[in-house]
């Protein structure tokens, strides 16, 4: 289509590795890093730790099937494009539905640094929720943050390595100060042993310890690959950069905690720390009054780079939805002087405040942001293993950007995302997982008005996906993880993991059947 080709080369190709790099640090160390490590101390104890390396690992595998689809076919906010190209519009309306609200992660961020700046000004901040000053506050901060993202992609990359810079000092000067003040040993074994509440504690501690939240982020670079120089060599190695980079600073940081926490904290053992805003308290107590400072100082300038990065890839994301026909064409006009999507901005905005509203605490969001993620994360390991289906259906050579290794993690990585969506409990998922469902009613409105494939067509080859949310629902509502416990462990995670490796290879033949009948308007890379 013309129109769309001519918007996206109006995007700017002006991102190196150190700006990829920088963004996709940025993007994972946000406010996980002010409040991960005494969440998941409370849910696992020192077995926290194995949650950490578990998460990265992990991450790491679902970022190599999404860097070979950033490497392969690189295009603005392609997270929301991939998906409509391998599986339909059914698979990339529900997608995209969840791409829409994950803005909602955005709204995260800033509700940190309200809850860090309560400290100051109690007003902002009272019983878990957004006082109506403090969402006003939140408010003026989300126009400040999309105004900085008004302008060119350059700028926005040079000022993001000056913040992605500080956020990487703070956190180290944490660490450094907390274990100089004194430790106390035995703390991995102490206070009912290294698992205190269990190894299974570990998995709830990914979702409802804000791990998977913290480490998110990752996928950053690849959503600026349309906007990167020579993304086949620069995007790869910029997000396994970031992710290693991430995780090593999260361990630090749950190491000092747990080791700096006074003795007269734990008579009720992990369970009973609790504190507002973690470090910043913690540092209080220890009568470390400087780090105080800085820490309630960097509990803005941390969130809000990450507020800052997430504002740019919503407009990304706004874009491709655009392009995609879920939301209007008006949204993906690209401005020829700055070569940013200001429309999205703008539309983007008006949603992260309108989340603000329903949801007032940064776990109650990240608990509901991380299932979009995870969904998100599974439909690109659908995407990739669909593609590559389908180049040995048409006889086509191996692509530049191809990493080994995909053809097993690719499954892999679908599965660990669905324990993943599982392991977030019934609690979450009972509100997170009809959300995402929304989007099949907008998929049937939005089908009236496209031309293309059949409806029984378009049904069949994205029914997977409806039919998965389905099973995982009625999965949580069974298992252990906060559900009634019909279907006690390991045998609840056994079926999510069978069911999930079931519907990827589903997945993946309607995925070749739809490339076969209704092949995007894309090619794949040059062959080598």
């Amino acid at each position: 289509m013309p129109a769309v080709l001519a918007e996206e080369r109006r995007l700017r190709k002006d991102l190196g590795f150190w700006g990829l790099t920088a963004i996709g640090f940025s993007n994972i160390l946000g406010s996980g890093w002010l409040f991960a490590a005494l969440y998941a101390a409370q849910t696992a104890g020192p077995a926290a730790l194995l949650s950490w390396v578990a998460a990265g690992v992990l991450c790491a595998l679902v970022a190599l099937v999404m860097v070979e689809l950033g490497a392969t076919r690189p295009e603005g906010g392609g997270t929301v494009r991939w998906p409509l190209y391998a599986s339909g519009r059914l698979v990339g309306t529900v997608i995209g539905w969840s791409v829409l609200l994950s803005v909602g992660g955005t709204a995260a961020e800033i509700s940190a640094i309200m809850q860090y700046a309560a400290h100051y000004l109690p007003g902002l901040y009272a019983h878990g929720r957004l006082s109506a000053s403090g969402l006003g506050v939140a408010t003026a901060l989300s126009v400040l943050l999309t105004g900085l993202n008004w302008f060119a992609v350059r700028v926005f990359a040079r000022l993001n390595n000056l913040v992605s810079l500080f956020k990487v000092i703070i956190p180290v000067v944490t660490v450094v100060a907390l274990f100089l003040s004194g430790t106390h040993s035995g703390r991995l074994t102490d206070h009912g042993g290294f698992a205190p509440y269990g190894y299974a504690a570990c998995l709830t501690a990914l979702a409802s310890g804000g791990i998977v939240y913290s480490v998110n982020g990752f996928q950053a670079p690849l959503d600026f690959s349309g906007e990167a120089r020579r993304p086949r060599r620069t995007v790869p190695a910029a997000v396994l950069t970031g992710i290693g980079l991430a995780v090593l600073v999260y361990l630090g940081l749950q190491l000092a905690f747990l080791f700096t926490v006074p003795d007269a904290l734990l008579g009720h053992g992990w369970h009973g720390v609790n504190f507002d805003s973690p470090f910043g308290q913690l540092a209080l107590v220890l009568n470390l009054h400087w780090l105080a400072t800085l820490l309630y100082a960097d509990a803005v300038v941390s969130p809000g780079g990450s507020a800052y990065v997430g504002v740019a890839i919503d407009a990304r994301h706004t874009y491709a939805l655009a392009k995609n026909g879920l939301l209007p064409r008006f949204f993906m006009r690209i401005d020829a002087g700055s070569g940013t999507a200001r429309r999205a901005l703008v539309l983007n905005l008006a949603v992260i405040i309108i989340f603000m509203l329903p949801f007032g605490g940064w776990q109650d969001i990240v608990s509901v942001m991380g299932d979009m993620y995870l969904l998100i994360y599974a439909a690109s390991a659908v995407a990739v293993a669909t593609f590559r289906a389908h180049d040995r259906e048409q006889g086509r050579a191996r692509t530049e950007g191809q990493v080994p290794g995909v053809r097993w993690i690719a499954p892999v990585s679908f599965v660990v995302a669905g324990e993943f969506v599982y392991w977030s409990g019934w609690h979450d998922l009972r509100l997170a997982l009809p959300l995402v469902l929304v989007g099949v009613p907008l998929f049937l409105t939005l089908r009236r008005q496209a031309d293309g494939p059949s409806p029984r067509d378009e049904l069949r080859h994205g029914a997977w996906l409806v039919c998965y949310l389905a099973a995982l629902t009625l999965l949580s509502w069974l298992g252990t993880f906060g559900g009634s416990g019909h279907l006690p462990a390991p045998y609840d995670t056994v079926a999510v993991g069978a069911v999930s490796l079931a519907v990827f290879g589903w997945a993946v033949r309607s995925g070749a059947d739809h490339l076969r009948t209704d092949p995007p308007e894309v090619s794949p890379g040059p062959a080598v």
